[in-house]
């Protein structure tokens, strides 16, 4: 009996052991990063301020700070400020095919009206900057039906998916947020920190 327990006891404790050698070793190898061998980044506070300022000198709403390959997509970063704004203008409806954005609102406020539904939905033109530069193919539209009104705070964090009509409606004094923008296709242009400052000492900063 005791040898038929000691048996059964060494063979279950065999199998543990293999158990536990297979367990490790899926351990070990896991799966494979998406993104072999990359750096973080950093963009300084700084920087930020002096895409803002560019902004309020140039009146140019939306720039790029980075764009970067994480793997299997991009992500940018981008700094957007807005000024007052009583009503919306024609055609100001935006929608972009394939790049969601995600809004960290900075200072400011405003009101912002999204959904899928596009009321006279009109192509951007392939050489439409933001088209070139910014979020990739999309349209513009006159309004959107059946819209969700959004109060935008300093703090707040809004994501609006590719595919999905965004427009501002009102801007009471200005509204400064940054914008991160995920790009599973990589249609938007690389970006780096050299680019960035090119940029800033080229607009004055």
């Amino acid at each position: 009996m005791w040898k038929k327990a000691f048996g059964i006891l060494t063979a279950l404790a065999l199998f543990i052991s293999v158990l536990g050698r297979i367990s490790a070793q899926s351990l070990d190898t896991g799966p494979a990063p998406s993104c072999v061998m990359c750096l973080s980044e950093l963009i300084p506070a700084e920087e930020l301020v002096a895409y803002e300022r560019v902004a309020i000198d140039t009146g140019l709403t939306d720039q790029q700070v980075r764009n970067i390959d994480i793997g299997k997509a991009n992500v940018a970063v981008a700094l957007a400020r807005r000024g007052s704004l009583s009503a919306p203008g024609p055609r100001s409806v935006a929608e972009h095919d394939l790049v969601t954005e995600i809004y960290v609102v900075l200072s400011g406020s405003g009101t912002n009206v999204t959904g899928p539904e596009l009321v006279s939905k009109q192509r951007r033109p392939p050489d439409y900057r933001a088209v070139q530069f910014l979020n990739g193919p999309g349209n513009n539209a006159a309004a959107i039906r059946n819209g969700t009104t959004h109060e935008l705070e300093p703090g707040d964090v809004f994501v609006i998916p590719a595919g999905t009509g965004h427009q501002f409606t009102k801007i009471d004094d200005h509204i400064t947020y940054l914008m991160i923008r995920v790009d599973p296709d990589k249609v938007i242009p690389s970006m780096d920190a050299a680019a960035s400052q090119a940029y800033l000492i080229e607009n004055g900063q």
